[in-house]
């Protein structure tokens, strides 16, 4: 083995540690977005400022009024394909 060999597995080693680094980073970040979307999404709603947030409405014009807030949108299924699930492995598939 060459000192040349030696060096090349040096900057392979190094590269490899910097992505992990990167890519550890990078789900922190995301993490933090997640986490800011979600406080978004809570603090605006009507059902947050409700006595009883889990009663349905009473009337359609309540139901009008709780989901006249920001609301959610579904990821596509691409979007979910690409995500890892919380909380666990995915199933196997046809189960």
């Amino acid at each position: 083995m060459s000192t040349s060999d030696i060096f090349r597995d040096d900057q392979a080693g190094a590269a490899s540690t910097g992505h992990r680094l990167l890519q550890r980073i990078r789900t922190a970040l995301a993490d933090c977005h997640y986490a800011q979307r979600r406080m978004l999404e809570l603090t605006t709603s009507a059902d947050f400022y409700l006595m009883q947030p889990d009663a349905p409405p009473d009337t359609y014009a309540e139901f009008l009024m709780r989901t006249a807030g920001y609301l959610r949108h579904e990821p596509t299924a691409r979007q979910r394909s690409r995500q890892p699930r919380r909380g666990g492995p995915r199933p196997a598939p046809g189960r």
